[in-house]
């Protein structure tokens, strides 16, 4: 394995390239049951259909563990956009449709996603009562078992060159409700500086899934509080801002 072509780095890991293979190193302190989750996580979504990268094999690479899975030619949605401004729209539109096709899928054996959520706001830095407040708010919303991306943004989508989308980086995926999902990308979007995105891209999620905006909304506070425990102390400042806003225009 040829670890000469770097194509990203990200906290805690850096991306290769080797010919038709891309080989995502974790450093030395990443723990071991991460990875393997991350890697049964994207071996269980390859079996529902949904166009990703197909998994190769888990090694170790000089002490460090790693993920080899098949490496998709192309852009990024988010460099189209960027590149392409009169398009946005447009790419918003394939975002969007590609959501809820992943929303469309169910994958029985992952982790369930109020689980995980519960598990963060027990370590989010607000006071017991607050906690108290999300961890009741969370067990009121309906319990759904819809594949949950948990991160899907227009960096995570590659296009290839005959406009084939395909879907990145499933650490994050658990089963649950979509509009927690719809709620994380929305708030990815302000935290990219995107609000004008963000709020296209509510609206449009909303018409395709047929979903009431408010609804979605109702799941932010809980899914800021919930993504807080993790990022650098500005995400961290603005997630935990949105925490007490109850009442949405």
């Amino acid at each position: 394995m040829k670890l000469d072509r770097v194509i990203a780095v990200r906290n805690n890991k850096t991306i290769y390239r080797d010919g038709d293979k891309c080989i995502k190193v974790f450093d030395e302190h990443y723990s071991k049951a991460d990875v393997l989750n991350e890697a049964l996580n994207q071996a269980r979504i390859e079996e529902t259909g949904l166009n990703i990268p197909k998994i190769f094999e888990v090694t170790m690479v000089d002490g460090k563990w790693a993920i080899v899975s098949e490496f998709i030619k192309g852009k990024t949605l988010a460099q189209l956009m960027q590149e392409d401004p009169e398009k946005k729209d447009e790419y918003l539109e394939m975002f969007v449709e590609l959501q809820t096709t992943v929303h469309k899928a169910t994958c029985p054996l992952l982790n369930k996603l109020k689980d995980k959520m519960n598990g963060k706001i027990s370590k989010a830095e607000l006071n017991a009562t607050t906690r108290y407040d999300l961890h009741t708010r969370l067990e009121g919303m309906p319990k759904h078992n819809k594949v949950c991306h948990g991160d899907f943004n227009p960096s995570n989508i590659i296009v290839t060159e005959d406009g084939t989308p395909y879907i990145l980086d499933w650490s994050h995926v658990t089963q649950g409700n979509a509009s927690a999902d719809a709620a994380r990308t929305y708030l990815l979007f302000w935290l990219e500086g995107d609000i004008e995105g963000a709020k296209k891209y509510l609206d449009l999620f909303c018409k395709k899934s047929n979903t009431a905006k408010q609804y979605v909304q109702k799941w932010m506070p809980i899914v800021a509080a919930s993504q807080s425990v993790k990022g650098n102390e500005k995400e961290r400042e603005f997630l935990l801002s949105w925490v007490d806003v109850v009442d949405y225009e």
